[in-house]
């Protein structure tokens, strides 16, 4: 049975979601403060963290950071705030998915589903070489030249993508879509950012690049040389 972590000050939400997902057939527990539930997190075993956004003693931008330091948990975050660039900020930050208050439950449940069915999808997926550049997504571990690189879950989700496709022209609108399974504005900088983030661990220290950019297309994964 799946373990889910509710972080949300609202006792009231908290509660009601809790009551919803265990009828759901998940093991939930909550946190009201943002300390508490980082304490839960690291204390306990979660698949999924519902994380809101304005929380007390810690907000959630601080905690999903502090997650993603060393772990690939799946994590939707919940705020009342419908602005994009706070949507783009969580993707960023390595966020899975983004709910705006009000949402209906059912909503809610199948954007759980969506991101566990990711993971699945993640780790089923083959190893994967391109040049120098190795994947191995059982393990979730990836090498260039025999030297580990370290990578966040977006970070490995994105790379694995591109490689899955070397050689084959990616769209920002693709990779959104397929990386965080959402559909929103692409003039927005989230697949640039992530790219570069991406770029500085797995090119920039090696003399072979391999991540291209079609400038106004989108972003191909290929050895040149």
């Amino acid at each position: 049975m799946m373990r889910v972590l509710i972080i949300e000050d609202e006792i009231k939400t908290a509660e009601y979601l809790q009551q919803g997902l265990s009828e759901c057939g998940y093991i939930v527990d909550y946190a009201l403060t943002g300390a508490d539930g980082l304490h839960l997190f690291r204390t306990q075993e979660y698949e999924l963290v519902l994380l809101d956004v304005n929380l007390p003693e810690k907000d959630g931008w601080s905690i999903l950071q502090e997650i993603r330091l060393g772990s690939d948990t799946r994590i939707i975050m919940l705020t009342a705030s419908g602005r994009l660039s706070n949507k783009v900020k969580g993707l960023e930050l390595g966020a899975d998915d983004y709910l705006v208050k009000p949402f209906e439950f059912p909503e809610l449940v199948a954007r759980i589903r969506s991101v566990l069915r990711r993971s699945e999808k993640i780790s089923e997926a083959d190893a994967v070489q391109v040049a120098d550049l190795e994947i191995d997504s059982a393990r979730r571990v990836v090498y260039r030249s025999g030297q580990r690189i370290e990578l966040t879950a977006k970070e490995f989700s994105l790379l694995l993508l591109l490689m899955r496709n070397a050689g084959v022209v990616m769209t920002r609108t693709q990779i959104v879509s397929l990386v965080w399974d959402i559909n929103f504005d692409c003039d927005t900088n989230v697949v640039d950012v992530s790219i570069k983030r991406l770029r500085a661990k797995i090119d920039e220290p090696f003399q072979n690049k391999l991540i291209h950019t079609l400038r106004g297309v989108g972003y191909v994964l290929e050895d040149r040389q």
